[in-house]
Parts: structure tokens; C-alpha cells; sequence
């Protein structure tokens, strides 16, 4: 079972359109019927899953999901990136308990994780309803966390962060073993697979 859609309730239909669409995400279907369901359909960049809104399409009050996450491989450069679309990112905070964030405000520290670990760092916008969505940082997938037959990334930038992780490492490889590897790419191939699902890095 693969999560498909979440379905977000607003307010304005034109306006969320026009918000989310400015965040970069991508239009995927704008319909209506004569009964008056309308329905809209958006995706953020690289994401398998989409989100829905539009008029009559749900019994939720406007404003009410809350906790909505997105993944991102950089925390900073995300919250830049929201900036310059319009949003209103709050500051990067990570938990005073270090293992998840707690609901609404309480819990934050400001900055990102001390350590800078994988799943430690947070930010949070809300989108003109006041749904309130959370981006969280992940470096490196706990083991288990991704199916090892599916590999995606979310942008280019996501996948040059990938090959100079497997850069680094492939060095330290060559270095290891004092021989040149010829059969680097599948080298990469293999550590970035076995990287994004948790498996056991390649030495």
C-alpha cells in the first residue's frame, strides 16, 4: 500500500491554488462538475504522494490538518527557498527531547540539531487556512525505513548531494584497498541504493 493523496480543507479554492503553485509544486489536475465538486490536485518536487483541496471535497474545517511533513536533504537551503516563494517558514528549531518534535510550539530549541543528525532538524509554515506543514531533515534513513528495490531523489540537488556522499566514500575505499577502482559506477550505484535504504554502507 502505497500513500497516495492527503487531502488538505481551505477556505479559497483559487487561493490555495495559486499558494501552492507558488511554493513550485506542481498543477496536476484542476476539475469541476456541475454538482459543484471541484477538485486540485498538487505534488511537491520529488514527492510520490499528493496533495488534494478544492469545494466539497472534504468535511474538515479549513485550516485543520496539521503535522504535515516534507522531507528535505537540506534544512537551510529549504527554508531559503520557501522564503523566496512568498511563505513564512518559521526559524530551523530541532526538539529539547532530540527524538521527535512535540505538537504545536512546545519543545523547540532554536537551530538545527547540534549534531546536525538525520531526522533532528525542523521548520514549519502554514499555508494561507493556517494548515500547518513541517519540514524535516533527512541526511541518511534509519535501516528498514525504504524499500531497497526503490531508489528516488527529490532534485538534482538532492541527487549531487547523494554522488559526493558517495564520492567521499569511494575515496576513502580507493585509499582502503590502494588500487584504483575501474568499476567506480557501480561502486557509487551500489553505496547510494544501500545509503537511502539503511542497508549496510560498502567499504
Amino acid at each position: 500500500m502505497k500513500l497516495e493523496v492527503v487531502v488538505v480543507p481551505v477556505t479559497d479554492v483559487d487561493r490555495a491554488k495559486t499558494y501552492y503553485t507558488g511554493l513550485g509544486w506542481r498543477l496536476d489536475a484542476d476539475f469541476s462538475t456541475d454538482e459543484g465538486l471541484r477538485v486540485v490536485q498538487v505534488t511537491p518536487p520529488g514527492s510520490p504522494a499528493s496533495v488534494i483541496f478544492g469545494h466539497l471535497v472534504t468535511a474538515q474545517a479549513p485550516g485543520t490538518a496539521q503535522g504535515l511533513h516534507l522531507i528535505v536533504s537540506d534544512i537551510e537551503a529549504a527554508r531559503d527557498e520557501l522564503k523566496r516563494a512568498g511563505a513564512d517558514p518559521s526559524d530551523v528549531f530541532h526538539d529539547a527531547g532530540g527524538v521527535f518534535h512535540h505538537g504545536g510550539t512546545d519543545g523547540r530549541v532554536p537551530g538545527p540539531d547540534p549534531k546536525r543528525s538525520s531526522y533532528g532538524s525542523f521548520l514549519s509554515f502554514s499555508d494561507p487556512d493556517g494548515n500547518g506543514w513541517i519540514l524535516q531533515e533527512i541526511t541518511n534513513r534509519l535501516p528498514g525505513r525504504l524499500d531497497p528495490s526503490v531508489t528516488t531523489y527529490s532534485g538534482g540537488a538532492d541527487l549531487a548531494a547523494a554522488l559526493r556522499r558517495a564520492a567521499a566514500a569511494h575515496g576513502e575505499h580507493e585509499a582502503r584497498t590502494g588500487q584504483e577502482d575501474a568499476n567506480w559506477p557501480d561502486w557509487y550505484a551500489d553505496y547510494m541504493v544501500k545509503e537511502q535504504s539503511g542497508a549496510e554502507l560498502p567499504r
